[in-house]
């Protein structure tokens, strides 16, 4: 798929719209689903993943493909999202799409879907209290699957950097989550 992203670039640089439109259509979803994450509201990530694609679109003939697309889609996402919450200076986390959450398991009672979505809850809001940075690795780890390699290509960073990032990010959401996840409360529902 790399490549044919590259392939897809090169046709866009060409003035190409049919294969700009594959481009956004292949991507349009895992950039929506980042600045979401990022920006906790679906209007301001529609109208910077228009802004993106725009982007992509007027930067298509200096793009330097190597097979690299979707970190430099990504960083390009991330920069807007950093502006745009650096305008606004005010961090929020976005409930994620928990449809499958918002419904009880066959066999759940109530109360056991109500406790689901509750941990839920918690994680969310210790995220949302996370330094930006070691939120974006979280986002770009957990939710857009990428690996440490392309992490650090989307924030401009040595890959240690992302392993130092995530490593904080997870010992500041043990110290605010407490035992509520830890072992001690696995052992207590066993």
């Amino acid at each position: 798929m790399c490549h044919d992203d590259d392939k897809l670039m090169q046709r866009t640089a060409a003035g190409d719209e049919v294969a700009f439109r594959q481009l956004v259509a292949r991507w349009e979803q895992p950039v929506m689903a980042f600045l979401v994450h990022m920006l906790g509201s679906v209007e301001e990530a529609e109208d910077l993943a228009q802004d993106t694609f725009l982007k992509v679109y007027d930067q298509a003939a200096k793009y330097q493909g190597a097979g690299r697309f979707r970190s430099w889609l990504l960083r390009i996402a991330g920069n807007k999202a950093r502006s745009t919450l650096r305008r606004r200076k005010i961090l929020r986390w976005v409930n994620f799409d928990l449809t499958s959450h918002d419904q009880a398991a066959p066999g759940d009672d109530p109360g056991q879907s109500l406790e689901r979505q509750e941990a839920v809850d918690r994680v969310q809001a210790a995220v949302a209290r996370l330094p930006e940075r070691q939120r974006a690795a979280v986002v770009l780890k957990r939710f857009q699957g990428l690996s440490y390699q392309e992490i650090a290509d989307v924030m401009d960073i040595t890959t240690p950097a992302v392993e130092s990032l995530l490593q904080r990010a997870a010992q500041g959401l043990r110290r605010q989550l407490g035992s509520t996840f830890g072992p001690e409360a696995r052992k207590e529902k066993s």
